[in-house]
């Protein structure tokens, strides 16, 4: 009876230890959040403004008649321009995926990007000038790119770091390429992206990794004819593009965390399936297309 006890008490002293060795780990797992790919471009509109206003009036005394009137028009018209700030909700879901497969970080979702209430269009704003002779001052909108103030206003709660990216370049490209000697023509459709990354510490500001990744993706048809018209293949060339961007992204991101947070490169699993994985690893196949007329 005493060693069934003693075993009793031996296993549930064994699995005590499991389950805070569990917590232990849970707790120490980083929580990251994985920001969409920010960005701010230059947008110019074509606006046009009235005011128009007419008074007539007509006078009888007597035998005398007498007419008066007045007019008066304003018409103004013009273009502006101004910066507008999104968030691209794209080619960030491969990046969750390749830190969920490669290491025990947990991941969070932040919010959405908040653009701040709608301001008035140019064409309100000098409507609104010519009848009260006044220029409403715009409000200041809130920056895509101001991650620490992004930070501050809570839009990671709970995320102990914040994988930010800012879209630096993306470029799509229809290229045809004519094979000598024959009635033949290659066309290849790709898309090249590149993005600026940091890893953010949300209680101190502190940098971890920061590094440029790229993404490409390609489909390459081999057209029968010159002349011939064939539609690319978007979707896979997009797939390829996010795939190889995630790949890049998780190698230069754990190479670094092992130069600046050793404690946090013990979570990436030692056979992640995306060790090794180039940016520009993307398998590149040739489709033969015959157009019959």
């Amino acid at each position: 009876m005493k060693n069934r006890d003693s075993m009793r008490v031996a296993a549930m002293i064994a699995c005590a230890a499991l389950a805070n060795i569990g917590w232990a780990q849970q707790v120490q797992s980083p929580r990251i959040a994985v920001t969409d790919l920010a960005y701010s471009q230059a947008v110019s509109q074509y606006f046009e403004a009235s005011r128009s206003k007419q008074r007539a009036s007509l006078n009888i005394a007597g035998d005398s008649l007498s007419t008066a009137s007045s007019s008066q028009s304003t018409y103004v018209s013009g273009s502006y321009s101004f910066v507008e700030q999104r968030e691209l909700g794209s080619f960030t879901n491969d990046i969750r995926g390749a830190l969920l497969k490669g290491t025990q970080f947990r991941l969070l979702q932040g919010k959405i990007f908040d653009a701040g209430s709608p301001q008035p269009s140019k064409a309100e704003q000098v409507l609104n000038q010519l009848q009260t002779g006044k220029m409403a001052a715009p409000a200041r909108q809130p920056e895509v790119k101001d991650i620490v103030n992004r930070i501050k206003k809570g839009e990671f709660n709970g995320a102990d770091y914040v994988l930010f990216g800012t879209l630096s370049n993306i470029e799509f490209r229809d290229e045809l390429a004519p094979l000598q000697g024959t009635t033949s023509v290659s066309s290849q459709f790709s898309l090249d992206l590149v993005a600026d990354f940091s890893l953010i510490n949300t209680k101190n500001l502190e940098i971890k990794a920061a590094f440029s990744a790229q993404g490409a993706g390609n489909d390459t048809k081999l057209v029968s004819n010159r002349g011939d018209i064939v539609r690319p293949n978007r979707g896979k060339v997009i797939r390829e593009t996010s795939q190889s961007l995630a790949a890049n992204v998780f190698e230069q991101l754990v190479d670094q965390l092992g130069n600046t947070d050793p404690r946090m490169s013990t979570g990436v699993r030692p056979s992640s399936p995306q060790r090794g994985v180039k940016a520009t690893s993307s398998v590149s196949t040739t489709e033969e297309v015959f157009i019959l007329k």
